[in-house]
């Protein structure tokens, strides 16, 4: 196949898209390329449909470190291994967009597989690859109803307004108050995908807008290419159940399907019912199970989209816009250090706070680098939450997608280290699901962190919103409950705090949503995240004052960088002193600061005061009362700051004469001192005795003046004992 390439430009960036250069035996394969980073993306589907019972689409995104330039970190293990968090995010991302967009009823197994070729720092591949996977999925003969454009929406607030940039750089991205991921086609928005830092619903609608003035370009250059490449789509007509055995069904079925529903709503019988009906039905006429079930599952899924457009009425008979009966409870573990469950309807979230020192940040190796995470964010999901068995081991992408969805919603409200030096850990463990589990993760992780004393920017709360169209009429649903979502066109999820929306996801399954329609969903989502705010904070209005008397206590020493040895000591002799004789932890950082941990406040201070002393420069004239370390025949070394000894000579011990030093000091005693002067050698001198000032060097007065502190240097008169002393120290100190 010869080489053929499009391009676009992209917030001043060319977007390139390439085919026929790799993986030819595939269905097709796109390279796409923004300045120097590059993805390949292959698409293979099977020649035969599967019989799971659902559509198999599997799409895999394989980070590599050589297109940074880089291997791996590990001693041991060279071999990349498990997906990272962030790659099984853009999976999850892609996924979401093409989904929607296969025949109904395709059950043929679709692969893909995005791979990393090159990245350069500034473009990141997420947004070329999902622009790559909707080109090979347009230019294959894959039934699909694509393509779909996708752009980043960055934006920058900028004399009172703002400016949207499309196809931010990392750079871009770091002055950002917005970073949002549309995907659309040409009928309406696919995915939405996003986070801010409190802004306001109308920056994000005018967000949306932008990104889909872009998306039009880059489907306008797709079309372009399937059109020179001209490969014809496969046919695909969904199998049809015959007509008269569903008609049969659906008499037999009529009258049980309210209860069947209501059974969905309360999650008791509705599994034995529904049981017991496909079991007697498929042996009466002799049917498929699984086409039985087909047949009930639509006339249930219609009977609930009816009740909802036309007659108002919910599953679970709430308003169209009603949240469900919340509950809320604080402080329910007693030796965690923050805790709280929050419960809406049969969806309960307990979510867990830990505090732990700077040093105990995530660190995550990428194909750009290394970089730290000191605000970590987890969601468990077992199977007993839905009431039944299954796996448990390494977290499913649905965990790792829905902890990312509710640590983002929280991250702007997450306060700086500077004023508030923790490493902090948020799990959520998911109880009971029936719809919303990410939103009852934020709501109960605001909790938590307010439990455990964290000073949280500001309160967050979350809503799932649903959408039920029935081609003519849409309703908007509030607070949507499992059964709603399965039978629903959208899911969409809005958190944030009172003055604007930290977190924004949604799914389609119609794909001909309008901004419009978006612009009503986020104007309703805005008074039911309001609503259960103030059910929250009437349980725990602020955050609490101090943190659990089980979280260590922690405190940042900024000390200058060349002081940095001083706390270090040679071969980390220093350090480890302050370690083990105050039992904190210390860790120095590059920049100068030192994270010093402790289990209770007396500890901390301790070590705080003995890092600070290091540091500190004495001064002549300053009073201390140090202990005792070293005797000498010349006078006493005194420790009057920890690691930081002075000399009281004899002659600064007493008014009297003092022959030897330990008639009047013992090693350990404490005893007043004040600095005399430090010498040129940063030597510390220091005396017992007030009034007296440093030991004479050159001009000691006349020979005729008995006062030991003013005698003659003379080297050779051995009866001036100072002198003979002095002689003696600086030998000693060099």
């Amino acid at each position: 196949m010869k080489i053929i390439s499009k391009s676009v430009e992209i917030g001043g960036k060319e977007l390139t898209l390439e085919i026929g250069r790799y993986a030819e035996q595939a269905n097709s394969a796109v390279v796409a390329s923004c300045g120097e980073t590059m993805v390949l993306v292959t698409v293979v589907a099977s020649k035969n449909k599967s019989d799971l019972g659902y559509f198999p689409l599997q799409v895999e995104y394989q980070e590599r470190l050589y297109a940074g330039g880089r291997i791996k970190g590990s001693r041991w293990v060279k071999r990349e291994g498990r997906p990272s968090e962030e790659a099984t995010l853009t999976a999850r991302l892609i996924d979401r967009s093409i989904r929607p967009l296969f025949p109904d009823g395709y059950k043929n197994e679709v692969q893909v597989i995005i791979t990393v070729l090159s990245v350069d720092g500034e473009n990141r591949p997420d947004i070329p690859a999902l622009v790559a996977t909707s080109a090979a999925l347009a230019i294959s003969n894959i039934p699909w109803a694509g393509p779909v454009g996708a752009a980043r929406i960055g934006y920058v607030p900028k004399n009172g307004d703002g400016v949207f940039i499309a196809n931010p750089t990392n750079q871009d991205l770091e002055f950002s108050q917005l970073d949002l991921i549309v995907s659309a086609s040409q009928k309406g928005l696919i995915m939405i995908e996003g986070g801010s830092s409190q802004v306001p619903e109308e920056i994000v609608l005018k967000g949306i807008e932008f990104a889909q003035k872009e998306t039009a370009k880059i489907i306008s250059t797709i079309e372009a290419l399937v059109k020179e490449v001209g490969i014809k789509k496969q046919t695909f007509e969904a199998e049809k159940i015959e007509e008269k055995l569903v008609k049969a069904v659906e008499k037999e079925v009529k009258d049980k399907v309210d209860q069947l529903i209501a059974d969905m709503v309360t999650n008791e019988g509705s599994s034995n019912l529904l049981a017991e009906l496909v079991e007697k039905l498929a042996e009466k006429h002799e049917a498929r199970k699984d086409t039985i079930l087909k047949i009930i599952d639509k006339l249930t899924k219609q009977r609930i989209r009816d009740n909802i457009v036309n007659k108002g009425q919910r599953p679970d008979g709430r308003k169209l816009d009603q949240v469900r009966p919340i509950g809320v409870e604080v402080g329910l573990l007693p030796r965690t250090h923050g805790s709280a469950m929050f419960k809406r309807g049969a969806t309960q979230a307990l979510t867990i706070t830990t505090l732990g020192s700077p040093s105990l940040e995530q660190w995550i190796e990428s194909m750009e680098g290394e970089e730290t995470k000191r605000y970590i964010h987890h969601y468990n999901m077992p199977p007993f939450s839905v009431g039944e068995t299954g796996r448990i081991g390494s977290p499913s992408r649905r965990e790792i997608g829905h902890g990312a969805l509710a640590g983002r919603a929280l991250e702007a409200v997450i306060p700086s280290e500077e004023k508030f030096p923790y490493t902090i850990s948020v799990v959520s463990e998911i109880m009971s699901s029936n719809g919303s589990t990410s939103m009852a993760s934020t709501c109960g992780s605001t909790l938590s962190l307010m439990d455990a004393g964290v000073p949280i920017v500001a309160p967050v709360s979350g809503i799932a919103m649903g959408l039920i169209s029935d081609g003519k009429k849409q309703v908007i649903l509030s607070d949507i409950m499992g059964i709603e979502d399965f039978n629903g066109d959208m899911d969409f999820k809005v958190a944030g705090t009172k003055d604007g929306i930290t977190a924004i996801q949604m799914d389609v399954k119609a794909t001909d949503l309008s901004l419009e329609t978006v612009k009503k969903i986020l104007a309703q989502a805005k008074i039911g995240r309001a609503f259960i705010l103030d059910k929250m904070l009437a349980v725990l209005p602020n955050s609490r004052e101090q943190v659990s008397k089980f979280a260590p206590k922690i405190s940042v020493v900024h000390v200058p960088v060349e002081k940095i040895g001083e706390i270090i000591g040679p071969g980390g002799k220093t350090i480890k002193k302050i370690i083990a004789e105050t039992g904190a932890g210390v860790d120095v950082e590059d920049d100068g600061s030192v994270n010093i941990s402790a289990p209770d406040k007396e500890t901390l201070k301790k070590a705080v005061d003995w890092v600070e002393s290091l540091v500190r420069e004495v001064k002549a004239g300053e009073s201390f009362e140090g202990i005792v370390k070293r005797i000498q025949p010349f006078g006493a070394f005194v420790e009057v700051l920890p690691g930081k000894d002075g000399l009281v000579h004899v002659s600064r011990m007493s008014e009297e004469y003092v022959g030897n030093p330990e008639d009047i000091v013992k090693i350990g005693q404490k005893v007043k001192v004040t600095v005399t002067e430090i010498d040129d050698m940063g030597r510390i001198n220091l005396t017992m005795v007030e009034g007296k000032g440093p030991l004479p060097k050159k001009d000691f007065g006349s020979s005729g003046n008995r006062d030991r502190g003013s005698r003659p240097f003379d080297r050779n008169n051995r009866g001036n004992r100072d002198n003979r002393s002095h002689d003696r120290l600086d030998r000693h100190r060099r």
